[in-house]
């Protein structure tokens, strides 16, 4: 199991590192399949993956990533308006076949899943985003093993352990101290490329420690929802690792928490 999960693991490096790097129409239609994908795991973990309120969500997702492509994000309000309201429409028609619960469900995935990774690709785009984008890993995997790493060595205190028996306050405050630290380490590297920031290094470390902040509670919030519905993993496209939303659960946080903290911060 250690040794798939490894080797998965890398592979994921490998290609994180070229589709990322790479950008454009590239890193859009990943991310883009990658959302869509992992709002199927989550409606299918809610039991709407396949009726009319699913295809509603999808479409939502799909007409969104094309509101991204055309930088139409001040449109972003009007289509969640009138996917609400195609939403309601279908519940009254078909009532009483769908619960309140499934609407909300529905609704609540496009947001949860394809609005919040989209950010991996708008941190891309933003001026310096080759490089930048790099901190939305640093706050979510990098958090992660520094979390786990400080947790094994010297974690005492549970964090959650109604949730997650494993975490402990140690090693969460490890994984914010460890982004911290990335970031700096990155900025202190590719600081001269970095022409947005006045102070590159307390800027994208500042960053990254938000972000591992947050980071956290998006890992927190994904073994929730499988803790509510009895499930261990939300699938298993990827071996060792579960499914899309196992593997992305704390990007999905990460990336929009990057996008705003750098924005606030230059």
């Amino acid at each position: 199991m250690f040794t798939k999960r490894l080797i998965s693991g890398i592979i994921l490096v490998i290609l994180a590192i070229i589709i990322v790097g790479k950008g454009g129409i590239l890193l859009y239609t990943t991310t883009a399949l990658i959302s869509l994908i992992g709002l199927f795991e989550l409606y299918r973990v809610l039991n709407i993956e396949r009726n009319p309120l699913g295809v509603v969500g999808y479409l939502t997702a799909v007409s969104y990533y094309g509101l991204v492509w055309f930088d139409g994000q001040h449109y972003v309000t009007l289509m969640a308006i009138a996917a609400l309201m195609i939403l309601m429409s279908l519940y009254v028609i078909t009532f009483p076949r769908f619960r309140t619960e499934e609407v909300t469900a529905a609704f609540f995935g496009v947001f949860y899943v394809a609005v919040m990774l989209s950010y991996l690709y708008q941190v891309r785009t933003m001026a310096d985003g080759i490089y930048l984008v790099w901190l939305i890993f640093f706050s979510s995997w990098g958090c992660d093993t520094c979390a786990y790493c400080v947790g094994m060595l010297i974690g005492k205190h549970k964090l959650t352990p109604a949730l997650s028996p494993k975490k402990t306050i140690e090693g969460a405050v490890g994984g914010v101290v460890g982004a911290f630290l990335l970031g700096f380490g990155f900025a202190a590297v590719f600081g001269e490329h970095l022409t947005e920031f006045v102070h590159p290094e307390l800027s994208c470390a500042m960053a990254c420690g938000i972000a591992a902040v947050i980071s956290q509670i998006g890992d927190l919030a994904a073994s929730a929802i499988k803790r509510n519905h009895g499930i261990k993993d939300y699938g298993n496209l990827i071996p060792g690792h579960g499914g899309i939303l196992d593997r992305f659960d704390s990007v999905l946080f990460t990336a929009p928490a990057i996008f705003f903290a750098l924005t606030f911060l230059k």
